[in-house]
């Protein structure tokens, strides 16, 4: 009785459509600008790691944190903060105020930005809801995507609380968790926006699949992508900055620690992981490129082309990134390529998943 009530009191709400009024495009369309903001954290997230600034703020107010320093007296009490961790004491003595707001920033907006897309998740989901222009089925996918967001919130404060007590640094481990929890968000977003372009063309058509063969391509990409991750978090890439061999070897001598296990010197061994991150990329390769091969042949030329230049692209980026002794512009760059090469993969992946649901 009660349900009856509270669905006739929705019902007869001003402004709310008595019958659902699907929208699966526009609704699409909002899901792959919440993509696209996705898009720009991972950036600002590898720019606020290049510059050692993701320890700047040391504390965890997702609402009031909102609002940065306004006060000479409250920027000193941030400094405070930062001064009081380990990697204040270990690199940055001496620090200038000026200084510290240079950090701040980076780590500042990268938690705006992360507060903003929750905000636009949040409020594309309350207003189709209100307009009863979510299609069947794609309201749970909404209240998901909204929950891993959350859930992303919380490992990226995992992350930066690794680095406030022992380390001078964020554990490489939660580094790529929190990569990885964002690029899954990334992922269903695109995947869920692809199913909804499909509905809007044909009101019968069904989700797509998941197929072997992409799914495989998707697991072998989001392992280079981690081993990218622990790179960065070990700021192992700076070991060597020669290629295709690494100074005058292959592998260098020594860079095998015995006295480790191999998962220890494939996870935590500096030289061991950029060693590996270099070469999976060729795996990498033919696997996303088998994809794009069977996309084209399932009808979508784009996504094969847009994988293809992509995969390209990002290579070229990874050695020039070596070659350079991490440039931060062109690291940065490689890290936004590997989330647009996941969106090509993903948009490939998909075109065959429609063709084995049809």
């Amino acid at each position: 009785m009660s349900e009856v009530l509270a669905s006739s009191l929705l019902i007869r709400l001003p402004g709310r459509p008595a019958a659902p009024r699907p929208a699966p495009r526009a609704f699409g369309v909002w899901l792959l600008v919440v993509a696209a903001m996705v898009l720009a954290i991972v950036i600002v997230g590898g720019i606020t790691r290049l510059t050692e600034s993701g320890l700047s703020i040391v504390e965890w107010d997702p609402i009031l944190g909102a609002i940065p320093p306004l006060t000479h007296a409250q920027w000193q009490t941030a400094f405070d903060g930062y001064k009081a961790i380990p990697q204040y004491r270990a690199f940055n003595q001496g620090m200038t105020l000026e200084g510290f707001q240079h950090i701040f920033f980076w780590e500042y907006l990268h938690r705006l930005i992360a507060r903003g897309i929750g905000a636009v998740l949040l409020a594309v989901l309350a207003v189709f809801w209100w307009r009863r222009a979510i299609p069947e089925g794609f309201g749970r996918r909404a209240v998901a995507i909204f929950l891993l967001g959350g859930l992303q919130g919380v490992v990226g404060w995992w992350m930066v609380y690794s680095g406030l007590q022992f380390r001078t640094e964020v554990s490489h481990i939660r580094l790529a968790a929190h990569l990885l929890t964002a690029l899954l968000i990334y992922s269903y977003l695109i995947w869920t926006a692809l199913d909804l372009f499909a509905l809007s063309r044909d009101p019968a058509s069904k989700p797509a699949r998941l197929v072997p063969l992409a799914a495989a391509a998707i697991a072998i990409l989001a392992l280079q992508i981690m081993l990218g991750a622990f790179t960065a978090g070990l700021r192992a890439g700076y070991a060597f900055s020669s290629w295709p061999k690494m100074g005058d070897d292959w592998f260098p001598a020594g860079g095998w620690r015995p006295e480790w296990s191999t998962l220890r010197n494939l996870v935590d061994n500096p030289i061991a992981v950029q060693f590996v991150h270099r070469w999976w990329a060729w795996v990498a390769l033919v696997a996303v490129i088998a994809v794009a091969r069977f996309a084209k042949q399932a009808g979508s030329g784009r996504a094969a082309t847009a994988i293809v230049a992509a995969v390209i692209a990002q290579i070229l980026l990874g050695i020039a990134t070596l070659l350079t002794g991490v440039q931060i512009e062109i690291a940065v760059a490689h890290q936004a390529m590997a989330t647009v090469l996941l969106g090509t993969l993903i948009w490939g992946s998909h075109a065959l998943g429609e063709t084995r649901a049809a």
